[in-house]
């Protein structure tokens, strides 16, 4: 992984995306970080060529989707096994995230939606399957979210 260094105008960008992907437009960034569209539009195609943009995605009320149970899985997986493990169940049924932490306990964080109980007793099985052992389950009612401040724009600061 090389490093990439970030200037005020890629910093400025990557805020106007964190903020909301959907419904900027490149000649609003553009207007926001003080450059061209063209600039703004070269900049994203370098920040995505270049790892630091890995993708966009919705932000789902499950909810109102008809998947009322939404449940973060706190587990423990052998060290050596976490990433295989990790990418074996965002395959799973029902999983819509999973996050490794530099923990040797509680180390996987498994985030699931579901239909009804039924539903999630044959998740909660199949991650135990996996080799997981399951040490909680939280029910998640809100996740809230903002860009990271440290790209916010701040124009002369170059």
């Amino acid at each position: 992984m090389t490093d990439v260094s970030l200037d005020n105008v890629d910093r400025g960008i990557l805020f106007a995306l964190q903020r909301d992907a959907r419904n900027v437009t490149i000649a609003e960034i553009a207007a926001e970080v003080d450059v061209s569209a063209s600039t703004v539009r070269n900049r994203i195609e370098s920040l995505e060529e270049s790892g630091i943009i890995q993708g966009y995605f919705p932000k789902i009320d499950y909810e109102r989707a008809n998947y009322p149970l939404h449940v973060m899985f706190v587990c423990t997986a052998p060290a050596e096994d976490r990433e295989e493990l990790a990418r074996s169940a965002i395959e799973s049924h029902g999983v819509v995230d999973v996050r490794e932490m530099l923990t040797s306990m509680r180390n996987i964080y498994v985030e699931v939606v579901a239909t009804d109980t039924r539903d999630l007793t044959e998740i909660t099985n199949e991650l135990s399957a996996l080799g997981f052992e399951i040490v909680s389950s939280e029910i998640i009612t809100n996740h809230h979210v903002r860009p990271w401040a440290e790209f916010e724009f701040e124009n002369g600061d170059e």
